[in-house]
């Protein structure tokens, strides 16, 4: 059995769970915060390698600007708070997509968690942040012109935001909805996609560790066949 390297995460649901429970949309992001902790600490267990989260995607900006800034203090804040914690546990930190349009001091932070956190081989926690798959793919395509390199499949994994990392094995989407939405398109087309109902506060362990189960019993021969069929 070869061993499970990278999950990616959708984690859809966060708002609306919290409407859901008669608070408000910010009371879902928070609570959304809290799974995001455990189920790092799952991945550890699993021996999982990279872990990648659609934190903020390049759609995000259409929302109201209240609940954006909310989105970047609560980010802003948890970073203050569990940064020794994150080192500690072995946690290594890679920002994946365009910040460039985030706040100055939340940029700064960011940049210094992934810096601090280089030496660290626990886990590899990829949080995609302004992140689009299409504009990756052609941010990629660009280099490749600038430098005069051929466009080959070989070629634009170089300079894909993901670039030295394994495309994931597994793509979770909580939310019940059931659609990519511009996350890891390229690298996600031999990906398990698991499409899951619960909102990602409700996201469990035990619902992670479940798909990682049904992940080994999946017959993966990646367009060729296998003994016997």
């Amino acid at each position: 059995m070869t061993p499970l390297k990278h999950i990616a995460i959708i984690m859809d649901g966060n708002g609306r769970w919290g409407l859901k429970k008669k608070n408000s949309r910010k009371f879902g992001h928070k609570k959304g915060l809290e799974v995001v902790e455990k189920i790092i600490i799952a991945a550890i267990k699993k021996k999982i390698q990279y872990l990648t989260l659609f934190v903020f995607s390049t759609e995000n900006w259409k929302r109201p600007s209240k609940e954006i800034n909310y989105l970047f203090n609560l980010l802003n804040k948890y970073i203050d708070k569990e940064v020794n914690n994150l080192l500690e546990k072995g946690i290594k930190i890679k920002i994946i997509g365009k910040i460039n349009r985030f706040p100055k001091i939340l940029k700064s932070k960011l940049k210094n968690v992934e810096k601090i956190s280089k030496i660290n081989t626990k886990i590899q926690v990829n949080m995609a942040l302004n992140y689009g798959s299409r504009q990756e793919i052609i941010d990629s395509i660009k280099n490749l012109n600038k430098k005069k390199l051929l466009i080959t499949e070989k070629n634009i994994n170089k300079f894909l935001y993901t670039n030295n990392i394994p495309d994931p094995e597994i793509l979770i989407r909580t939310g019940n909805t059931n659609r990519i939405s511009n996350f890891l398109v390229w690298q996600s087309i031999y990906t398990e996609i698991f499409f899951v109902k619960k909102m990602w506060p409700d996201f469990k362990t035990e619902d992670f560790f479940k798909i990682i189960n049904k992940f080994y019993k999946i017959n993966r021969n990646f367009g060729g066949l296998n003994d016997g069929n």
